[in-house]
């Protein structure tokens, strides 16, 4: 019964029940109508039509108006409902309302504008506060017309409609931008000033995240290289532990593939030769003493054991772990039964029934680290066995440990972690914006997967096209390349970074709507998170003017064009060059290669600036088929245009000189 009808027949029956609707009023005002994304200060996009839904009672009629703009549409059978409204130009403040019976939501302050999606790893996700000259920022910080939102950084094994946890969208100003993406917003500080619209920003980013979890399922499967990680994934959704087990089957198949001889005493068992006893507090093993782990990345396998008498063994019970740096993979008695990423926070792994047993337990645990220091944690006392009953047994016996082969890969990682699984941060953080309106999305991450660059740009173009199905086929799609980080190099090298830049490279100038952000000078040697976020914020400023707005300005700084042989030299013609070529700090620039076809076949080349060309001249310069610039993780580059923007990394073909009296 509708409370309208149960409030006439009280009066009929001569019933007082104003408490109650005065109740009733309350709680339908609590139960929001529209999706947590329309709140106040929100931002909606401009000139494309306004979708805007929520969830009612099922079956009920749902009215939305905003700007003398309405729509009329029915709750399904689920409650969901979805309007959409005529486009808007840029504007506001407005009103948005929507009704459906008796509730009502009114949410105030709404603009029309661009709305952004920004998304990466942590050097999009690193704060204002962090940022070059943060406290001057700060201090001047105050902006009603562009309006921040940061999503609540959660992972899901499949996708969400609606958040975990509460968002909010907030004006600039000291206190909301303090946490706020730096990059994110020093790029609609500097785009307003030529495009003079309301600017929504969106943040949904996540330190140490790779490329994968970043895109849907489906997205994923259109590669088909992960089709066992998205098998297992839908079978952790449906039962964890039937997935785990099935993780498990499918990282031990992966080690035997990989590991050559060391793969038959399969080590998850705690069998086998090689185990050597590990310090008994354990932590960073590059503090062990041992020479083979002092500046070690990789992987190593820690055993050690547990005795159960049968009643302590047939309780439910839960392995803990201390903190793995980075990611764990572990097994009791032979049985995988969790997997971790993340070098903060220990574990907490249910065991399955009957798993453990009477008489000796073993418990062997794989840690991978790949950036500074790895391990696991210790005492004795951070490991243990928590029963049922509330019995603590730590893991007090003798660690053991062995190191994995030298020149294994990288194994994979279990498809239900968040920053480095399969989909679970589009599931999590993705999926909830669906249908909402964007100008575009800026992009900024690679540096976790330039273990694979062989991959990304495949996986570059993957995640554009998802996102593109999701929020529309004109989505801006705006690239950081990576910044340079490390020690420079003394001679030519392969480099993982260089193999992202050039993905990166390759993919935005293959689309007319994608851009690059080059940032190879405003890195940090020494820090993987270079505090310039200004200069970031221009360039992907710069380049969304081109790709996005359509000026005709050059979108990023010299790019090669054509590379031709002329004489004994090896002549490179650069485009989008502002004034003329450059070179800082000498006559010529530096940081150019010939190359062969094979590996390690690169030499320095000697540059000589000719105009809008560089002429390079080397010993290999007749047998070159590649010309590289600026190839290593934290290369040194010299070369600019007059307008202060440097030539980016690049890898370049070039046809092999001819040898033959007919060819000649």
């Amino acid at each position: 019964m509708s409370q309208r009808k149960l409030i006439h027949l009280a009066a009929a029956l001569g019933l007082a029940l104003a408490p109650l609707a005065q109740a009733q009023d309350t709680a339908a005002a609590a139960t929001p109508l529209l999706h947590s994304l329309f709140q106040d200060h929100a931002v909606l996009q401009r000139d494309q039509p306004l979708k805007v839904w929520g969830r009612a009672e099922p079956g009920a009629q749902v009215n939305v108006e905003i700007a003398g703009r309405r729509a009329r549409v029915r709750a399904a059978a689920d409650g969901q409902w979805e309007a959409s409204l005529p486009a808007l130009e840029a504007g506001g403040p407005y009103t948005l309302v929507a009704k459906a019976g008796e509730a009502s939501q009114r949410v105030s302050d709404v603009m029309v504008g661009d709305v952004w999606l920004c998304s990466g790893q942590s050097n999009m996700e690193l704060q204002v506060w962090r940022s070059l000259d943060a406290r001057a920022e700060l201090a001047s910080a105050g902006n009603e017309r562009i309006r921040l939102l940061t999503v609540p950084q959660v992972g899901q094994v499949e996708p969400q409609r609606e958040f975990t946890q509460p968002v909010a969208w907030k004006p600039v100003d000291a206190e909301s931008v303090r946490d706020f993406s730096a990059a994110c917003y020093f790029f609609a500080r500097e785009l307003q000033k030529t495009v003079d619209v309301p600017m929504g920003l969106v943040n949904a980013s996540w330190g140490g995240a790779k490329i994968q979890p970043w895109i849907s399922a489906e997205g994923l499967k259109a590669l088909s290289w992960y089709d066992g990680e998205l098998a297992v994934l839908d079978t952790y959704a449906e039962d964890a532990l039937a997935g785990l087990g099935r993780w498990g089957r499918f990282w031990q198949a992966w080690w035997s593939r990989e590991a050559g001889a060391e793969a038959a005493d399969q080590p998850w068992t705690g069998e086998g030769s090689g185990w050597s006893p590990a310090p008994p507090q354990l932590g960073a093993w590059e503090h062990w003493g041992v020479p083979a782990l002092a500046d070690y990345n990789g992987m190593v396998w820690y055993r050690t054991t547990l005795a159960l008498d049968a009643a302590q063994a047939a309780q439910e019970a839960v392995l803990e772990l201390g903190p793995a740096d980075e990611v764990d993979m572990t097994w009791v008695n032979g049985q995988a039964v969790g997997s971790t990423y993340g070098a903060g926070g220990g574990r907490e792994y249910r065991l399955p029934s009957g798993l453990l047993k009477a008489g000796t337990n073993t418990v062997v645990v794989n840690v991978l680290d790949t950036y500074r220091e790895g391990g696991l944690s210790g005492p004795a006392s951070t490991h243990a066995v928590r029963l049922a009953d509330g019995t603590r047994l730590q893991l007090d016996a003798r660690w053991s440990y062995r190191i994995a082969p030298a020149g294994i890969a990288e194994p994979p990682r279990a498809p239900w972690q968040s920053a480095a699984g399969m989909t679970t941060l589009y599931n999590g953080m993705i999926a909830p914006l669906v249908g909402h309106g964007f100008k575009g999305a800026l992009w900024y991450q690679g540096e976790s997967n330039t273990g694979e660059p062989e991959r990304y740009a495949d996986l570059l173009r993957a995640l554009r096209s998802d996102w593109r199905r999701q929020f529309g086929k004109d989505l801006g799609f705006l690239v950081v390349q990576l910044a340079n980080f490390g020690p420079a190099p003394t001679r030519p090298t392969e480099s993982g970074w260089a193999g992202v830049r050039e993905a990166q490279r390759l993919v935005a100038a293959e689309d007319a709507r994608s851009g690059l952000a080059v940032a190879i000078d405003i890195g940090d040697r020494y820090d993987i998170h270079p505090a310039n976020k200004q200069q970031v914020g221009k360039r992907l400023a710069q380049a969304a003017r081109h790709a996005v707005y359509g000026e005709r300005i050059a979108p990023s700084g010299p790019v090669p064009r054509a590379a031709a042989r002329e004489g004994d030299a090896v002549v490179v013609e650069f485009g989008d060059v502002g004034g003329e070529l450059v070179a800082y700090s000498a006559e010529s620039p530096i940081g150019f290669e010939l190359c062969g076809a094979d590996a390690g076949s690169c030499q320095y080349a000697r540059a000589e600036i000719r105009g809008n060309r560089v002429a390079l001249q080397a010993s290999n310069a007749a047998q070159a088929t590649r010309i590289r610039y600026c190839w290593a993780d934290s290369p040194v580059c010299t070369l600019y245009d007059a307008d202060g923007m440097p030539a980016g990394p690049f890898e370049f073909p070039l046809a092999p000189q001819a040898n033959d009296e007919h060819a000649r």
